[in-house]
C-alpha cells in the first residue's frame, strides 16, 4: 500500500526508538507483507516461519529483529517485538479523511440532549434526551445514542451504532458498524407454566481506548453495570452479557462469548468461539484457545485448551460410540485396582 505521504527510514527509526541497519535515507511511503511489497514500502519479519521470504522481498526496508540483520538484503529497521513496531509506523500511512465539527441537516437531536461543538455527527442520527456527547467525538451516520449514554471526548461510533440507554464510553473508543451495546440482558424468571422478564437496570461502562468490533453487543446490567475496563479489544460478532467484568488489556477473538455475571482478568486472551460459562472467574494473564469452554473458574495465569481435535469422520464416530462407555470403564478400572491392591 504506496501512498503520498513519505518518511526516511532514519527518522521513523528515532521516532520509535528503533536502529538503523543500512541507508538511513531510504525514503518510505508506504506498507506491504515481505511477499507482496514492491519499491518504496516497508514489510516486516515477525514470525521464523516467513525468513525464506526475506531473501526474494521487494520491499525497500524490512523490520526485523537484530540477529536477522544480517540475512536482509534490504535496509532494516532493528526492533525487539517486529509487529508491534511496523503497527506503530503503519499508523502513519492511514489516510482517513478528518471527520467535520458540525452536525448533519438529516441528524435528529433530541431537547435535553448535549453535543460539543467540536463533535461530529453524520446523516441520519439519532441522539435522544440525556444523552452527552463530548468534545471531538465522531458519530457515524445511522447511530443511535439513546438516553442516559455519554460519547467520550475523541471516541468515534463508525456507522449503525446503537447504545441503547445508559451506556458510558470513555475516551477514544472505537465502535465499528453494527455494534449494540446497552441492550437487555437475558433475564428471566419461571413463574409455573411462563416466563417473567427481569427488569435490566444497570448500565454499560467501557473504559478508555477500548475498540469494540464489528455486530459485537454487550448487554447492559440487571442492577449492576457491565464492564470493560481500559484498553479491552473485541473482535467482530462477540457476545457479552448482562453483569460481565472484563479487566483491561483484555483481547478477544470473533465469535467468543461470555455469560452473565462472569469476571475476566486483566491482560487475557480469549481466542476465536471460545467461552465462558456464567458466573465464573477468570484470574489475570490467561490465555483461553480457540473453540475452548470455560466451565469451572480459573485462578492461576496460563494456557488453556479444551474440545477434542478435529479427526476424519470415520474416526470420530467410532470414538463417538466409545464415549458413551466411558464411566462404565472407569468403574470396571477402579474395580480392578481394589482387587490389584487386596
Amino acid at each position: 500500500m504506496k501512498t503520498s505521504i513519505s518518511h526516511r527510514l532514519d527518522t521513523l527509526a528515532e521516532r520509535f526508538g528503533l536502529a538503523v541497519h543500512g541507508d538511513g535515507t531510504t525514503e518510505i511511503s508506504g506498507v506491504g507483507s515481505l511477499a507482496s511489497a514492491i519499491e518504496g514500502e516497508l514489510a516486516f519479519l515477525a514470525n521464523a516461519r516467513y525468513g525464506a521470504q526475506l531473501k526474494s522481498t521487494g520491499a525497500s526496508a524490512v523490520v526485523l529483529k537484530a540477529d536477522q540483520a544480517d540475512s536482509c538484503p534490504v535496509p532494516a529497521l532493528i526492533a525487539d517485538d517486529p509487529y508491534v513496531a511496523y503497527a506503530k509506523i503503519a499508523a502513519l500511512f492511514e489516510t482517513l479523511p478528518a471527520p467535520q465539527p458540525g452536525i448533519h441537516p438529516s441528524a435528529v437531536i433530541a431537547e435535553g440532549a448535549k453535543v460539543s461543538d467540536s463533535a461530529s455527527i453524520g446523516p441520519l442520527v439519532v441522539i435522544e434526551a440525556g444523552a452527552v456527547v463530548e468534545d471531538g467525538a465522531v458519530i457515524g451516520p445511522h447511530c443511535c445514542i439513546g438516553p442516559d449514554c455519554v460519547v467520550g471526548a475523541q471516541s468515534r461510533l463508525v456507522a449503525r451504532v446503537t447504545l441503547v440507554a445508559r451506556v458510558t464510553l470513555g475516551r477514544r473508543v472505537l465502535i465499528h458498524p453494527g455494534a449494540v451495546l446497552g441492550a437487555d440482558g437475558f433475564g428471566l424468571a419461571f413463574d409455573r407454566d411462563h416466563w417473567i422478564k427481569v427488569p435490566q437496570l444497570g448500565g454499560v461502562r467501557i473504559g478508555d481506548d477500548c475498540e469494540i468490533g464489528a455486530n459485537t453487543t454487550i448487554d447492559r446490567g440487571a442492577l449492576e453495570d457491565t464492564v470493560l475496563e481500559e484498553d479491552v479489544r473485541l473482535d467482530n460478532q462477540i457476545q457479552i452479557a448482562h453483569n460481565v467484568h472484563i479487566g483491561a488489556h483484555t483481547a478477544m477473538a470473533g465469535c467468543s462469548a461470555i455469560a452473565g455475571s462472569a469476571k475476566v482478568g486483566r491482560w487475557c486472551m480469549v481466542g476465536g468461539n471460545a467461552g465462558i460459562l456464567g458466573h465464573l472467574e477468570v484470574a489475570d494473564r490467561v490465555t483461553i484457545t480457540s473453540k475452548s469452554l470455560v466451565t469451572s473458574s480459573i485462578r492461576e495465569p496460563g494456557e488453556y485448551s479444551s474440545g477434542v481435535p478435529l479427526q476424519d469422520n470415520r474416526s470420530w464416530r467410532r470414538n463417538a460410540a466409545r464415549f458413551k462407555h466411558l464411566d462404565e470403564l472407569a468403574r470396571r478400572l477402579t474395580a480392578l485396582e481394589r482387587k490389584t491392591h487386596d
